[in-house]
């Protein structure tokens, strides 16, 4: 069972600290505590509550067999993100964002088959036959589809919810998101307009440990609805 983590948790975890105020975004007020030295204070007993409806909406959704894409490509977030899709076994993006993933999923459907095809050829002897410069220049087509689309293998159709890492940052995901009408979760730093977003995580997406604490989460979240999900099924 999921514990959100206390007030003193996320204080320690630099969860607070929104940005300066001269930066900020009014559709973030009601999340703001105050400021200090020019820095916006986010209100954590806001975000307790916030992150737990999210946790909660992630959990139930998964357990009704939905697919969650996460997304976060900023140098802070995309090693841990990755790792907790991985760990979880969701589709995620923590590399590059391709423009029309959303919009024109059958694009990015056929690169994910290029990608799946190359590599079976690759790992089963099939590519051995061509030379040097043509196995070498199969080896650059994989390493640039992984980089692009290696995340998304287990994608057929356009995921049913996403989660993003600061939607200042992932503009085109969240645009394409809002325009069709995917439901988001996100985590909404002080200096960024959530309109559009269903369940708002407001707190601070630079501090590592807070990224940590809030993607085991995520990755609680997701594990407790695959198994609830599981169970249903055998009964």
């Amino acid at each position: 069972m999921m514990t959100l983590p206390s007030i003193e948790d996320m204080l320690k975890a630099g969860m607070h600290f929104g940005h300066r105020t001269s930066k900020w975004h009014p559709k973030m007020e009601p999340f703001i505590f105050g400021s200090r030295k020019g820095v916006h204070i986010i209100d954590l007993r806001q975000t307790q509550k916030m992150l737990g409806l999210a946790l909660e909406y992630i959990k139930r959704e998964t357990a009704e067999g939905k697919t969650i894409l996460l997304v976060g490509t900023k140098m802070q977030v995309k090693n841990i993100l990755k790792k907790t899709a991985i760990e979880a076994g969701v589709p995620y993006v923590a590399a590059k964002w391709l423009g029309g993933f959303l919009t024109n999923f059958p694009i990015i459907r056929n690169l994910i088959r290029k990608f799946k095809d190359l590599s079976e050829k690759r790992d089963s002897g099939q590519l051995d036959k061509y030379t040097k410069k043509e196995r070498l220049d199969f080896d650059r087509q994989i390493a640039k589809l992984e980089t692009n689309v290696g995340g998304l293998v287990s994608l057929t159709k356009t995921p049913d919810i996403i989660f993003i890492w600061d939607i200042k940052k992932e503009k085109t995901a969240f645009t394409e998101a809002v325009k069709k009408k995917i439901p988001v979760v996100a985590v909404c730093d002080t200096n960024v307009n959530p309109d559009g977003v269903q369940y708002i995580i407001p707190a601070n997406d630079d501090a590592s440990k807070g990224i940590k604490l809030v993607m085991n989460l995520v990755k609680e979240a997701i594990e407790e609805g695959q198994a609830e999900g599981e169970k249903s099924k055998e009964n």
